[in-house]
């Protein structure tokens, strides 16, 4: 027996991913939210932490331009995790923000914004 974990709501619906969304944040959002999760191997508060930071917004422009380029909604969101998935952590972006080279951006980011949210709730 499998049980599904409800999807935790946005605390940012006026920035981050959902508010860069728009008129696509209600369809969006567990779409993203599960297929980041799958992705990444993070729990979903983790993943709403990295999408309701900065960094969820520039995520939201992925998709958003995969969407402008004529892809549906999922294909949109499964392109932005691609892309981002393929992406590794630089030296810099290491130094600045503490997440181990090389590893997937979108984990690594996932991973920081967790651990920020989890500091600032401390």
């Amino acid at each position: 027996m499998t049980t599904t974990q409800p999807i935790p709501a946005t605390r940012n619906d006026a920035w981050g991913f959902y508010g860069t969304m728009n008129e696509h944040a209600d369809a969006a959002w567990p779409i993203t939210m599960t297929t980041i999760s799958q992705a990444t191997g993070q729990t979903l508060e983790a993943v709403r932490a990295f999408l309701d930071s900065r960094h969820g917004r520039h995520f939201a422009d992925a998709v958003l331009t995969h969407l402008h380029a004529g892809q549906t909604l999922h294909d949109a969101i499964d392109a932005a995790t691609r892309q981002w998935m393929g992406w590794t952590i630089g030296r810099q972006t290491s130094k600045d923000y503490g997440i181990p080279r090389g590893l997937p951006y979108l984990t690594g980011f996932v991973i920081h914004c967790a651990i920020a949210d989890e500091s600032l709730a401390a």
